[in-house]
């Protein structure tokens, strides 16, 4: 990426970008600039393209930065360049898919830093994908997302975490965690791509129930406010097909430029985890440097999941 400026030209495999406000200041309690952001898309793109293929892209932007006001985006922007891959999809809910949404598929180096350009901080993916023709598959992943309430936090979302990772594992499927960038955890897992999204959701919700049962001191799988304080939730409802999970290693619009970072389970351990904490970009950057992709093995196919236990 180019040196810090108000406006520079430069080409991305192929593809003619401008960017300009790079001397602009996005996170100011560090001074990250979005030229400094753009630098991180750039290092980053080889990891996270694979995450972000073939999926739909919310995107959550600040063109002034994370003191100023953010938008949510779904459809395509006025002047979005004719190379950027797309695929039309009904809004959820639409009566009988009258409306349609535009999103763009960040497939590419160029099509991240256009995304990235627009000061979009935070890229936000279903768990499904589409095709090249735009048909949509079945989610290959599943995710429960855990949120802790106040004064409940990491440590607490930690623990919760170990828990998930059991449950997964009787049933054959391997787990991976990152901290969010914001207050708790995401657990994933791959899963088959060979049953729908109802069925990924169902067991997504008779996990977190069958962990309120057990750990009712500490779990919650409801969203009523009032059960929330000092618990953490274990939101299953990621797993619908309209909702969408921040995509690991994604910046996050927080007053820090934190980071969904995938973390090592011993750093989730019982006694590590009173000193987890969320990373920032530059030490997202260094742990990849250092060690690749901790999140690769949830890029190939998983198994099918269980049915409902009787």
């Amino acid at each position: 990426m180019p040196a810090a400026g108000k406006e520079q030209v430069v080409e991305v495999e192929g593809h003619r970008l401008v960017l300009r406000n790079l001397d602009k200041v996005l996170y100011p309690a560090t001074g990250t600039t979005k030229g400094e952001v753009l630098h991180y898309a750039a290092t980053i793109a080889p990891t996270i393209l694979p995450h972000l293929r073939d999926r739909p892209m919310t995107r959550m932007r600040w063109p002034d930065g994370v003191a100023g006001p953010m938008f949510v985006e779904k459809n395509l922007p006025q002047g979005t360049p004719s190379w950027v891959r797309r695929v039309r999809l009904p809004v959820p809910g639409s009566a009988a898919d009258r409306e349609t949404i535009d999103y763009p598929i960040v497939d590419d180096l160029a099509t991240l830093i256009w995304a990235t350009n627009l000061a979009a901080l935070e890229l936000h993916v279903p768990q499904w994908t589409v095709g090249p023709r735009g048909g949509v598959h079945s989610p290959d992943r599943l995710v429960i997302d855990l949120d802790p309430g106040a004064p409940a936090g990491l440590p607490e979302c930690a623990q919760v975490a170990r828990a998930v990772r059991e449950r997964l594992a009787d049933d054959g499927l391997p787990a991976f965690a990152v901290t969010s960038g914001s207050k708790g955890i995401q657990v994933y897992a791959a899963i088959s791509g060979r049953q729908d999204t109802d069925a990924a959701r169902e067991y997504a919700r008779r996990l977190a129930e069958a962990l309120e049962r057990d750990m009712p001191r500490l779990v919650v799988s409801r969203m009523t406010k009032s059960l929330r304080p000092g618990k953490v939730l274990v939101d299953w409802s990621q797993n619908h097909p309209a909702k969408t999970t921040i995509t690991p290693y994604s910046l996050r619009g927080r007053e820090m430029p934190w980071v969904a970072a995938p973390r090592d389970w011993e750093e989730l351990d019982d006694g590590a985890d009173a000193a987890l904490r969320q990373l920032t970009a530059d030490e997202v950057l260094a742990r990849i440097d250092g060690h690749g992709d901790p999140l690769a093995a949830l890029l190939e196919p998983g198994p099918r999941l269980p049915s409902p236990r009787e």
